[in-house]
């Protein structure tokens, strides 16, 4: 891969990266980002993978950080996992949109509160980040990686997002949504850098169009190379 990475991460102490999510090789160059920036990936993972034999052993072991799938759990996970990147001093790589995105075009969609739950929960600085190329190898969906030779991935990590404002405000619902709608934005903007476009006006919704949150759209179904956006 060609890679054209801006920004920076803190040289020590608890950080978040915060990516949008176009393809499922994205964890995989977003931790190879994150190392290049002079930092160790880590990601958060649902914690019954913490309870299988060996694999659990092996997420332990190399510092990822198990959260609660569970709502009633959300909080707590949160204020754990928070605790445990500020008392190390560790950068973890969070998801907001949870899953791949949803939206046509590839924009980032409506994201989730974890990030800024855990941001909240100990003070620690939430870095907005734009990835655009992934998709090129491993399109949307496909199981089937795309081989071409130095395919061209762009990250832009941008200023830390202020969420001062929502400080103590935790177990707001309301304040976790414009927490998390500030984080999205900073994320869109970033990306409209890198494509030289504008995103739509409002995050994409998959509930307003009739998908649950795993859903797909019919015409990715059964294709392996689908590339709606431009290329970086």
């Amino acid at each position: 891969m060609r890679w054209e990475i801006k920004g920076e991460l803190p040289v020590d102490g608890a950080f978040i990266v915060a990516p949008n999510h176009t393809s499922e090789i994205d964890p995989l160059i977003m931790g190879m980002a994150v190392w290049k920036l002079g930092r160790a990936p880590r990601f958060m993972a649902a914690d019954r993978l913490f309870r299988v034999k060996g694999l659990g052993w092996i997420l332990r072991k190399s510092g990822q950080i198990p959260v609660s799938r569970d709502v009633r759990g959300a909080n707590q996970a949160a204020i754990a996992s928070a605790q445990q990147l500020a008392r190390l001093g560790q950068g973890v790589i969070i998801y907001p949109e949870g899953t791949l995105t949803r939206e046509p075009e590839l924009w980032p969609m409506r994201g989730k509160n974890g990030a800024a739950r855990v941001a909240l929960s100990a003070d620690i600085p939430v870095y907005p980040t734009a990835i655009w190329g992934a998709q090129h190898i491993l399109p949307r969906y496909s199981k089937k990686l795309t081989i071409g030779w130095r395919k061209t991935i762009t990250v832009h990590v941008g200023e830390p997002v202020s969420l001062a404002e929502f400080n103590g405000r935790m177990h707001s619902a309301s304040a976790m949504k414009a927490a998390t709608e500030l984080i999205m934005h900073d994320i869109t903007g970033l990306l409209e850098g890198i494509r030289g476009e504008k995103a739509p006006a409002e995050l994409y919704d998959p509930a307003k169009h009739g998908q649950t949150e795993h859903g797909r759209f019919p015409q990715d179904r059964g294709t392996t190379s689908r590339d709606s956006g431009s290329g970086a």
